[in-house]
């Protein structure tokens, strides 16, 4: 066996024997390996996982690196946002700058705050037997199997400029309905995130200042709670949203993301599809 394939294995032998739950184990979708982005006619369900860390958090490394793993199995099918919110989220004397955000801890009251960490919240759902929707480090891969089951109602296309001048970025977020959604709520949240930030953590070892943040909440484009589509979502239809952001002076547009999804307003919030773009392309 090739050194490369043994590294397959052994990564899915180890999600699927330390995060599964027992009653759904996931299906290998391979790392995208630079093809091309997918033509959104052929687009597959993607899962929202909502990580919520905090630099002073010492066991969150452990979470990270879990949803690394899984997006090593899931590839484009996992759309991974850390939010820095909460107690945990206070910045060290050391750290370069305060990750937490307003619109984060904003978030973190809308999802419910999580008895434990590692903690995140899988497409904004309250499974069966879950006290709310925050969920464990060990259920996370069952339940984003559990997701991936679903065809997806909708497909979103995420068209974007970035002017590399003004640093303003602009994105254009396309809804092509494949079935009736007849919820009377449904709403478009778009978020901006940051990846392989280099910053304060606290980790087992103890406050390491060089830590590589993953997949960073910055801000939301819209409604931190989502934009309602007023629009009649019949299968065939097309709805499209535009925003417009101006990226910080340290914030890195190489790094940057734009994930995007839709889901169900009022006390619902279920993820019916999400989808990630770099703001270079």
């Amino acid at each position: 066996m090739t050194s490369k394939y043994f590294f397959y294995s052994l990564l899915i032998s180890f999600v699927l024997l330390g995060f599964a739950c027992d009653e759904v184990a996931p299906v290998l979708n391979p790392i995208d390996t630079g093809g091309g982005p997918v033509p959104v006619a052929e687009q597959e369900r993607q899962v929202l996982i909502e990580e919520f860390t905090g630099v002073r958090c010492v066991n969150c490394p452990a979470g990270s690196a879990a949803i690394e793993a899984l997006r090593a199995v899931y590839g484009v099918k996992l759309v991974a946002v850390s939010i820095h919110a909460g107690f945990f989220a206070q910045p060290y004397a050391e750290s370069q700058e305060n990750l937490a955000t307003p619109i984060g801890n904003s978030i973190l009251s809308l999802l419910g705050e999580p008895l434990g960490y590692p903690t995140a919240v899988v497409n904004r759902t309250r499974f069966n037997g879950e006290e709310n929707r925050q969920v464990g480090q060990s259920t996370w891969a069952g339940y984003i199997a559990e997701e991936l089951q679903h065809a997806p109602q909708v497909k979103i296309d995420l068209q974007r400029t970035y002017n590399e001048a003004t640093r303003e970025v602009t994105v254009r977020a396309d809804l092509y309905i494949v079935e009736n959604i007849t919820d009377p709520d449904v709403r478009l949240t778009v978020y901006l995130t940051e990846n392989n930030l280099s910053d304060s953590q606290l980790t087992p070892a103890g406050q390491q200042n060089d830590y590589i943040h993953k997949h960073v909440f910055r801000t939301a484009l819209g409604a931190f709670d989502g934009d309602q589509l007023s629009e009649s979502l019949v299968a065939g239809a097309v709805v499209s949203r535009s925003f417009t952001y101006t990226l910080a002076a340290n914030w890195n547009p190489e790094e940057c993301h734009i994930v995007a999804f839709v889901h169900r307003g009022g006390s619902d919030l279920k993820v019916l599809q999400a989808h990630e773009v770099g703001v270079v392309e």
